[in-house]
């Protein structure tokens, strides 16, 4: 089932467009636009979470969409994400801030939809915030989002929190600051082998506490080198198949 999530997919390119639409509806609700006036359209219609533009077009480019999204309150909160090639990333988009992100072109299919997952992820996590009877406590299953999925979105937010995590009858509860995993507790276990140790987990339920904070620092590496070490650690068996080289 995809996210509540609404993505604008815009590409004067067909084939690009079809292989991202097909790559990311297992994630999302997508919606597709060949054009910047056709996608502008569109997006005043029924506003995205999430708009993903190439940035040469012919006609409105991908920035100046972006733009006159920023510009409509109704629109206004989306994030952006541009798809440049490296010169144009560097000559004309090297001032951006956090007015929208960049994937460069070429790119492989499965690098770009993991990187645009983890945005989803955290746009996920950030209505579940917002729709929380509690500001102060966001709590979920599993199912809903996976622990990797979990820490990376609060990674990619710069959260500071703990992150409870149960299953049964075991517990595990992780710490951050701006993002970065600083403490982790399972069991006897500390640090980074905690971490690692709850990365497997098919399921269970996690709260989040916007408010939780611990002096002890156990870990030994950065938010992005604990999940990619814990990767390596778990089963590879998802990364098989051919990747998809995407250069248009």
């Amino acid at each position: 089932m995809p996210a509540n999530i609404k993505v604008l997919l815009v590409d004067d390119n067909p084939m690009v467009l079809g292989m991202l639409r097909q790559a990311l509806t297992p994630l999302a609700t997508v919606n597709t636009a060949s054009d910047g006036a056709d996608a502008l359209l569109k997006a005043v219609d029924d506003p995205p979470d999430l708009l993903i533009s190439d940035y040469q077009m012919p006609g409105m480019d991908g920035r100046q969409l972006a733009e006159k999204l920023r510009s409509r309150p109704s629109t206004a909160g989306a994030s952006i994400i541009l798809l440049a090639s490296k010169a144009d990333i560097s000559d004309k988009l090297g001032f951006q801030d956090a007015f929208f992100d960049t994937l460069e072109k070429p790119f492989f299919l499965k690098d770009a939809t993991s990187r645009i997952k983890r945005v989803i992820d955290k746009i996920v996590l950030e209505k579940m915030a917002r729709a929380a009877p509690d500001e102060t406590h966001v709590r979920g299953n599993l199912s809903q989002m996976n622990v990797i999925d979990l820490m990376q979105s609060l990674e990619l937010g710069r959260k500071t929190c703990s992150l409870k995590l149960a299953r049964d009858k075991d517990r595990c509860e992780v710490f951050f600051t701006e993002g970065q995993i600083t403490h982790a507790t399972y069991g006897n276990m500390k640090g980074d082998e905690a971490v690692y140790k709850v990365l497997s987990w098919p399921g269970g339920t996690f709260e989040i506490n916007f408010e939780g904070r611990s002096s002890e620092h156990s870990t030994t590496m950065s938010t992005q080198n604990l999940m990619m070490e814990g990767l390596r650690l778990l089963d590879e068996a998802n990364r098989g198949g051919d990747d998809v080289l995407v250069d248009t």
